[in-house]
């Protein structure tokens, strides 16, 4: 396993029982193997899988995303360090406008 990569953590029994779901329960059972570590039994989350403190809420890109409602917000934003991610309410006229703004101010927008 990649070292950087965090295994996927699903339930006890997921990969058997379609009714158990693959979302993420703690195992509570007494003689479970998974919640003493058995070998081969699946990960459960713990502290060392966490992100360094810095690289916590990022975008993939390496930018923390500021949300964007209208044209003024554009102007909060610093270009080195944040990328714009625009309302799903803004229509598509403002749409248009703001992505125009940001493309002077050289503003990353993460979904165009």
């Amino acid at each position: 396993m990649n070292p950087r990569k965090k295994p996927k953590f699903l339930r006890h029994g997921a990969r058997a029982r379609k009714a158990v779901g693959m979302k993420w329960r703690r195992p509570r059972g007494r003689h479970t193997k998974m919640k003493i570590y058995k070998k081969g039994k699946g990960h459960m989350p713990k502290v060392g899988y966490g992100a360094p403190k810095n690289l916590r809420g990022l975008h993939p890109s390496g930018f923390k995303e500021v949300l964007i409602q209208n044209l003024n917000d554009l102007n909060k934003i610093d270009n080195k360090k944040e990328a714009g991610r625009i309302s799903h309410t803004i229509g598509k006229k403002k749409r248009q406008m703001i992505l125009e703004k940001a493309k002077e101010l050289n503003i990353k927008i993460l979904n165009p």
